[in-house]
Protein backbone atom coordinates (compact mmCIF):
# COMPACT_ATOMS: atom_id res chain seq x y z
CA UNK A 1 0.00 0.00 0.00
CA UNK A 2 1.18 3.46 -0.79
CA UNK A 3 1.82 5.93 1.98
CA UNK A 4 -0.74 8.69 2.11
CA UNK A 5 0.97 11.17 4.41
CA UNK A 6 0.15 12.14 7.98
CA UNK A 7 -3.40 12.72 9.20
CA UNK A 8 -6.18 11.26 11.33
CA UNK A 9 -6.83 7.54 10.98
CA UNK A 10 -10.42 6.92 9.90
CA UNK A 11 -10.70 4.02 12.36
CA UNK A 12 -8.79 4.83 15.58
CA UNK A 13 -8.77 8.63 15.00
CA UNK A 14 -5.12 8.99 16.03
CA UNK A 15 -2.81 11.37 14.21
CA UNK A 16 -0.39 9.10 12.40
CA UNK A 17 1.23 8.19 9.10
CA UNK A 18 -1.60 6.88 6.93
CA UNK A 19 -1.96 4.16 4.33
CA UNK A 20 -4.75 3.60 1.83
CA UNK A 21 -6.90 0.54 2.60
CA UNK A 22 -9.06 -0.76 -0.26
CA UNK A 23 -12.49 -1.53 1.18
CA UNK A 24 -12.73 -4.33 -1.38
CA UNK A 25 -9.25 -5.86 -1.61
CA UNK A 26 -7.66 -5.49 -5.06
CA UNK A 27 -7.12 -9.24 -5.21
CA UNK A 28 -10.91 -9.66 -5.54
CA UNK A 29 -11.63 -7.05 -8.21
CA UNK A 30 -11.53 -9.53 -11.12
CA UNK A 31 -13.85 -12.09 -9.53
CA UNK A 32 -17.32 -12.44 -11.07
CA UNK A 33 -19.19 -11.76 -7.82
CA UNK A 34 -17.46 -8.42 -7.31
CA UNK A 35 -17.68 -7.37 -10.97
CA UNK A 36 -21.41 -8.11 -10.90
CA UNK A 37 -22.27 -6.42 -7.57
CA UNK A 38 -19.93 -3.40 -7.49
CA UNK A 39 -19.12 -0.67 -10.00
CA UNK A 40 -15.58 0.53 -10.69
CA UNK A 41 -15.71 3.39 -8.16
CA UNK A 42 -16.88 1.03 -5.41
CA UNK A 43 -14.09 -1.41 -6.22
CA UNK A 44 -11.50 1.38 -6.05
CA UNK A 45 -12.84 2.99 -2.84
CA UNK A 46 -10.24 3.42 -0.09
CA UNK A 47 -10.04 4.74 3.44
CA UNK A 48 -6.99 6.35 5.06
CA UNK A 49 -5.90 4.39 8.11
CA UNK A 50 -2.76 4.03 10.21
CA UNK A 51 -0.41 1.09 9.76
CA UNK A 52 -1.50 -0.53 13.06
CA UNK A 53 -5.18 -0.49 12.05
CA UNK A 54 -4.32 -1.65 8.52
CA UNK A 55 -2.22 -4.56 9.73
CA UNK A 56 -4.87 -5.46 12.31
CA UNK A 57 -7.63 -5.66 9.70
CA UNK A 58 -5.59 -8.03 7.55
CA UNK A 59 -4.68 -10.19 10.57
CA UNK A 60 -8.29 -10.41 11.77
CA UNK A 61 -9.97 -11.10 8.42
CA UNK A 62 -9.18 -12.70 5.09
CA UNK A 63 -9.72 -10.81 1.84
CA UNK A 64 -13.07 -12.46 1.13
CA UNK A 65 -14.49 -11.42 4.52
CA UNK A 66 -13.27 -7.86 3.99
CA UNK A 67 -14.68 -7.69 0.47
CA UNK A 68 -18.07 -9.29 1.12
CA UNK A 69 -19.02 -8.27 4.66
CA UNK A 70 -16.75 -5.40 5.77
CA UNK A 71 -16.64 -3.32 2.59
CA UNK A 72 -17.54 0.10 4.06
CA UNK A 73 -16.23 2.20 6.93
CA UNK A 74 -19.47 1.87 8.94
CA UNK A 75 -19.42 -1.93 8.77
CA UNK A 76 -15.80 -1.93 9.89
CA UNK A 77 -16.49 0.39 12.84
CA UNK A 78 -19.46 -1.75 13.97
CA UNK A 79 -17.66 -5.10 13.91
CA UNK A 80 -16.89 -6.31 17.48
CA UNK A 81 -13.38 -7.54 16.60
CA UNK A 82 -12.52 -4.26 14.88
CA UNK A 83 -13.89 -2.28 17.85
CA UNK A 84 -11.66 -4.26 20.21
CA UNK A 85 -8.63 -3.71 17.97
CA UNK A 86 -9.37 0.02 17.60
CA UNK A 87 -9.60 0.30 21.39
CA UNK A 88 -6.16 -1.25 21.72
CA UNK A 89 -4.64 0.86 18.94
CA UNK A 90 -6.09 4.08 20.38
CA UNK A 91 -4.09 3.49 23.58
CA UNK A 92 -0.79 3.12 21.71
CA UNK A 93 1.63 6.01 21.38
CA UNK A 94 2.58 7.48 18.02
CA UNK A 95 5.48 9.73 17.17
CA UNK A 96 2.99 12.59 16.64
CA UNK A 97 1.52 12.53 20.18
Amino acid sequence: MAKSGVGECELCERKSALTAHHLIPRKLHRRKHFKKHFDKSELQATIQICRQCHSGLHKLFDEMQLGKTLNCINKLRQDPQVKKHIGWVARQRTQWQ
